[in-house]
């Protein structure tokens, strides 16, 4: 495995278990939301709830707190193991994650679900796997289920579950972590497990769905862990992401549409950039005791509103926008399909990061967006040709005009 030279500015953080008990989030403050629009109540109070909930009484329902010190050193590098996903949104955490761990002096290991040779290897963020390797890094592929022969007679210290959305798919990993004695085992789960709130934002010990396919798996990883986290991210952007959600309000903002946004615009929402979500995965590699036990939504800590959303991507591109809101079920559409977000408040908070591993945002989507629109002219997506039939449906039920 290639090996980078330590740097002794790199950083250790070394934890001291607190003696305080620790708070329930319940107790800390929440954000109730008020808004003078009938159309924004409406829709906060309409939020239906079709599954059952669980709670995890041991689990999620508290976060452990560990005061902690900062010191330069070169020492305690690990080796870390990142099984990352093939497709998807998530996969570009993967690559953020292995390029700041080597940057800290750790050694990674990338294991890629599929081929090499596939077509989606050509596809950011793989297609760009080549700095993982110039930055000491190694990259492998294969299937999660054979793990075990294709890492052969390698030993690691953490391994970071990517890709894995079911206890099927996760459990050969975790099991081969556990029997193989990896010390801390790192998993990405989702935001959206949460069951619906009046409430928002989502804060760590939120009721989650029961029938939610990630929540076994948390809990299986609880079972079977001494050191384990778990994370749960929401939305993001940053360069390398290879899942369209600015990039559609983009499509329509250069080819003066109208962007029609379902409900009233005011819908909650949480874009965070990935380096805020690779950020938090090294604080909790290298200050594992506090980490340890804990589920953080990873996350930034500003939401932003769809219109809200719309504008800035507007300002990204120094072009005028015109927003238009319609009823998906009047409008006879999917908005699952129509519109990149949740149709609901989908909102967030980072408040367990904040605590135990005293983790900090960076997230600035108005400069944030900029680096994104730069990408999109950069591949010429400004001048490719793009159906918007649905949005024509939408557009023909409101009777508002489109630019020829």
């Amino acid at each position: 495995m290639a090996t980078l030279t330590s740097s002794s500015s790199s950083v250790l953080f070394s934890s001291t278990p607190s003696n305080l008990v620790p708070p329930s989030p319940s107790h800390l403050p929440r954000l109730s939301l008020s808004s003078s629009s009938s159309n924004f109540s409406t829709l906060s109070s309409s939020l239906s709830i079709s599954h059952s909930s669980v709670a995890y009484p041991a689990i999620s329902r508290r976060f452990n707190r560990c005061s902690f010190s900062i010191k330069a050193s070169a020492g305690e590098k690990k080796k870390v193991l990142i099984v990352n996903t093939n497709g998807g949104g998530h996969a570009v955490i993967g690559f953020y994650f292995a390029k700041e761990l080597l940057g800290s002096g750790h050694q990674v290991t990338v294991l890629t679900v599929g081929e090499e040779s596939s077509d989606k290897m050509k596809k950011p963020p793989f297609s760009r796997f080549s700095e993982i390797v110039s930055a000491g890094g190694k990259t492998v592929w294969g299937e999660p289920a054979e793990i075990g022969k294709i890492l052969e007679g390698t030993a690691f210290d953490v391994v970071f579950e990517n890709n894995g959305k079911d206890l099927d798919t996760v459990r050969p990993v975790a099991d081969w972590a556990k029997s193989s004695g990896v010390k801390q085992f790192l998993y990405i789960s989702s935001a959206g497990i949460y069951k619906p709130t009046e409430e928002p934002p989502h804060v760590e010990g939120d009721v989650v769905k029961a029938d939610a396919s990630h929540v076994a798996v948390e809990k299986y990883i609880a079972e079977i862990f001494g050191s384990w986290a778990i994370f749960r991210p929401q939305y993001m952007l940053g360069s390398g992401n290879n899942k369209d959600c600015e990039e559609w309000f983009f499509d329509r903002i250069l080819r003066d549409r109208p962007v029609p946004i379902p409900g009233s615009g005011l819908q909650l929402t949480n874009i965070s950039h990935v380096r805020d979500l690779s950020s938090m995965l090294t604080l909790a590699v290298e200050n594992p005791d506090a980490a340890s036990s804990n589920i953080f939504n990873c996350v930034s800590d500003r939401a932003v509103t769809l219109d809200g959303l719309a504008k800035l991507c507007a300002q990204a591109a120094g072009r005028p926008v015109n927003i238009v809101h319609y009823d998906p079920k009047a409008a006879g559409v999917d908005a699952k399909k129509a519109f990149p977000f949740r149709n609901m408040h989908f909102y967030a908070e980072p408040r367990a990061a904040k605590e135990v591993l005293g983790w900090k945002s960076t997230t600035n989507l108005a400069e944030d967006l900029k680096e994104r629109f730069e990408e999109y002219l950069k591949i010429g997506r400004d001048k490719k040709t793009i159906k918007f039939e649905l949005d024509d449906k939408i557009i023909e039920s409101l009777k508002v005009p489109v630019a020829v």
